[in-house]
């Protein structure tokens, strides 16, 4: 396909420029993709603030990307034109030693789209044999809305992180963090079957009500370690998720758990400040597990689109924000500014 085509460049630190550029070519082995939408993800506001991860100076971020199939390469297989995608970051190598145990999401030489290689705030983007064979592409349920399918990725490791620790009916679920993350791991929780899901936060408590879990504690101004202790009658819950970057509520989730209870780390804290303090002799003598969750395996993406369509997760709560590409550092700027639970680009919008 010739011409040009929209797109929103980051160029250094804070500065994101939209112009036209040439449509990139179809690879042999690949597709060609028309981005109908693109997500705004915590690690693009990130990226926008502190520079790309990759020491990449210029490229197109985006990774929450869901599209249409306009132009299949002659080499490529598994794809048909008018096909609806959505697309998932993590490119993995298939050769080190964590891909050869099928832990794709721990792979030793993990690239992305929107870092490595170009994201999807743009009109178009190309997506190589290469990435489809060690990435993430899957067709969406046609069920399914585009404006539903952006909250797949996102949705995908919150799935994966309840899948491997287990959650499963008459949980207790503690999740730390208020933000859209912390809001999927009620949902998630509660299609699992937990019978209390306590959800500790501070500014966006308001917005998470919508999500409904059974108790909302504010962390601002009551003790959650008390409260939590109380609402179970003194034993603790079973999980504990700390989905935000604050190393000081990993020091309260082991407080939280009861005897043989685990706590999960699921939200990155900063690289310049990346130290905890935890009670080592709680973990000892109450048998605790402390573990990380990061990403999602091969069958993430499907797992997340699943979940969409059959309604476990109610996607249009999220994306109250939508901006066209011009637009794109309002949508940055209202995710920073906690005002836009999800912020969703659409690269086709006037």
């Amino acid at each position: 396909m010739k011409g040009v085509m929209k797109a929103a460049v980051f160029e250094k630190p804070e500065t994101i420029v939209v112009k036209e550029i040439p449509i990139p070519e179809c690879p042999d082995d690949g597709v060609l993709i028309r981005v109908e939408a693109c997500g705004i993800c915590g690690g693009d506001v990130r990226n926008f603030y502190q520079g790309l991860r990759a020491d990449v100076g210029s490229q197109i971020m985006g990774h929450e990307i869901v599209g249409t199939v306009v132009e299949v390469g002659k080499g490529s297989r598994g794809f048909a034109v008018r096909d609806r995608v959505a697309l998932a970051p993590d490119v993995s190598c298939g050769e080190c030693a964590y891909c050869k145990r099928g832990w794709v999401n721990l792979c030793a030489e993990h690239k992305m789209l929107g870092t490595h290689f170009p994201g999807g705030f743009a009109q178009y983007i190309a997506i190589s044999g290469y990435i489809i064979e060690h990435g993430f592409i899957e067709h969406i349920p046609d069920t399914l809305s585009f404006e539903d399918a952006v909250m797949a990725e996102p949705s995908s490791s919150v799935i994966a992180c309840q899948n491997r620790n287990q959650v499963q009916q008459g949980d207790t679920v503690v999740i730390i963090g208020d933000g859209p993350i912390g809001c999927l791991h009620i949902e998630v929780a509660r299609a699992k079957g937990a019978s209390k899901i306590i959800m500790v936060g501070l500014a966006r408590l308001e917005a998470a009500k919508e999500f409904h879990p059974d108790v909302l504690l504010d962390a601002a101004s009551v003790d959650p370690v008390e409260e939590v202790r109380k609402l179970t009658n003194g034993i603790g819950a079973d999980i504990i998720i700390c989905a935000n970057p604050v190393t000081s509520t990993q020091e309260q989730a082991v407080e939280m758990a009861r005897k043989r209870g685990t706590i999960v780390l699921f939200g990155g804290v900063p690289k310049s400040a990346p130290m905890t303090s935890l009670n080592s002799n709680l973990i000892h003598y109450n048998e605790l597990t402390v573990t990380g969750a990061f990403s999602y395996p091969s069958c993430g993406l499907k797992d997340a689109l699943d979940y969409l369509n059959e309604k476990k997760i109610t996607a249009s709560k999220y994306t109250n924000v939508i901006v066209p590409l011009e637009k794109i550092c309002d949508g940055i700027m209202l995710s920073k500014q906690g005002k836009a639970l999800k912020a969703v680009v659409k690269p086709w919008m006037e």
